[in-house]
């Protein structure tokens, strides 16, 4: 199994996985408008700023609706920032 992660520090993980879904969105053709919810989990509440700076400039044109939670662990324990999209499908 191949482990790509960039970063031990939170802000540098939410700047990976969003870029990450950037791209994603790129290669699809999809508007990055199209995305209208953004839930975080985090595995430290404490790191909020960070992961909410590294999101602010990610989406400073688009306005979806935002959620961060903190969870105890994610599936690998060097994450510390997970983080799901929802958006409309249409081009």
């Amino acid at each position: 199994m191949m482990k790509t992660l960039c970063c031990w520090h939170a802000y540098e993980q939410t700047r990976f996985v969003l870029q990450s879904i950037m791209d994603l969105f790129t290669k699809e053709e999809l508007p990055f408008e199209n995305l209208y919810r953004t839930r975080m989990f985090v595995t430290d509440i404490s790191w909020w700023e960070e992961v909410g700076r590294a999101y602010g400039e990610f989406f400073k044109e688009v306005k979806s609706v935002a959620t961060m939670v903190e969870v105890p662990s994610l599936i690998d324990k060097d994450l510390l920032v997970e983080i799901e999209v929802f958006a409309k499908l249409e081009k």
